[in-house]
């Protein structure tokens, strides 16, 4: 399984970020249902934590984990609890296509800013993408002419803590995977979170008379398709190509969402969408080409 992963590690990358791009979609329509952020939350980790029960059983390693993998594990934990209610507040109150817009464009910065806080180094091609990846964003949300406070308000609030949170925990989780099983740090990782949300969590507030299959059909993207399959892939890929490629590959997101908002949702798409979801696509590029 581990051989596999590292083999066709970049197509899996890719694979994920389609994931990723559909569940902001997916995550608005799930909200429609209005059964609690907290539940919402509660059930995706639960599910996604049994989800990879298979892949441990099969994997070497088993279900044995060092305590000392803890002091990584717990924060990660926490960090996952509070980017994952912001995500869901957020496209609750805000739009799923520009909301994944600005926060996955903006998070590879915060994962640079922080990498280079703590003295790793980083490659100028590393830089010239990522700035590539953000002003492509900058072009998508169309910021020149509207201008940046509309992304401050109650219905986009959310996004900048959304990237916030995850370019913090993409670091934390590639340091706490290095001496760590990946499966074993995720499925914990989802675990601890699934019992931090429980004292929140009312499940039996849930009407599911009203749950339909739209609903379990999207609540199935954003748990299993997105974060079983999709986040477990890329926090392993910090451990494989870096924090920072790992980013990049996010920049392919904003594209991929606002098509599926638009598609499933329709919210409009603009020629400065198509422009820049360009740029984005050329930045992730350019972060993981390899010099000859």
């Amino acid at each position: 399984m581990i051989f596999f992963l590292k083999k066709n590690i970049y197509a899996l990358m890719f694979l994920s970020m389609i994931f990723w791009g559909v569940a902001w979609t997916s995550a608005k329509i799930v909200n429609e249902y209005n059964i609690g952020f907290y539940n919402l939350v509660f059930l995706r980790f639960f599910f996604g934590a049994l989800a990879l029960t298979p892949l441990l059983f099969f994997d070497s390693k088993g279900f044995r984990i060092q305590l000392s993998s803890l002091k990584y594990i717990i924060p990660s934990a926490i960090l996952f609890l509070l980017y994952n209610i912001s995500f869901f507040m957020g496209t609750y109150y805000g739009y799923a296509g520009k909301g994944a817009v600005f926060a996955t464009t903006t998070n590879p910065i915060i994962t640079l800013i922080i990498m280079i806080i703590i003295t790793q180094k980083i490659k100028k091609m590393e830089i010239l993408g990522i700035f590539m990846g953000f002003i492509g964003g900058v072009i998508i949300m169309d910021i020149f002419n509207q201008g940046i406070a509309n992304l401050i308000t109650i219905e986009n609030i959310f996004f900048p803590l959304c990237s916030i949170i995850w370019g913090t925990m993409t670091v934390l989780v590639s340091y706490g995977q290095k001496n760590s099983n990946p499966l074993q740090f995720i499925f914990y990782c989802y675990i601890i979170t699934t019992i931090l949300t429980l004292p929140f969590t009312n499940l039996g507030s849930i009407n599911t008379n009203i749950l339909d299959t739209r609903f379990y059909l999207n609540f199935f993207i954003v748990s299993i398709a997105s974060m079983s399959f999709g986040t477990s892939i890329y926090l392993y890929s910090t451990t494989l190509i870096g924090p920072i490629k790992s980013s990049a590959f996010i920049f392919s997101v904003p594209f991929i969402a606002l098509s599926a908002a638009h598609f499933v949702l329709d919210e409009p798409v603009f020629f400065s969408t198509i422009i820049g979801g360009i740029i984005c696509l050329s930045a992730t590029y350019i972060v993981n080409i390899k010099k000859s």
